[in-house]
């Protein structure tokens, strides 16, 4: 049987975005990470793990892939203030999700 072992996100600076999805998640950020590589092992036991690679270009359009996180007992101002805290940025809101955006503009939702 296969498993997600990890997930790879593109993009200009790993580090930056590296160091946000680790205080985001709660995981780990490797130590050798660089500005072209970064890994964050996931917290817990079982979740895929997060690498982040430099590509030469930018991102270019809305994802098609993206993370729903959900709030800390439901309560979603507080995980999208805490997440902004962080370095994300307000996206739109709609149908009960709020959609934010990582370091590198990356959309994610946050949900109840």
């Amino acid at each position: 049987m296969t498993y997600i072992k990890s997930i790879t996100v593109d993009c200009q600076d790993a580090l930056v975005v590296a160091r946000f999805w680790a205080a985001a998640l709660g995981g780990e950020l490797d130590g050798d990470g660089t500005p072209a590589k970064a890994f964050v092992e996931a917290p817990g036991w079982g979740g895929p793990n997060l690498w982040f690679q430099r590509v030469p270009e930018p991102k270019q359009g809305k994802i098609r892939m993206h993370f729903d996180l959900r709030a800390p007992g439901g309560d979603v101002p507080a995980e999208v203030e805490r997440l902004k805290g962080l370095g994300a940025t307000f996206a739109w809101e709609a149908d009960g999700l709020v959609v934010l955006r990582d370091p590198e503009g990356n959309e994610f939702c946050v949900e109840e």
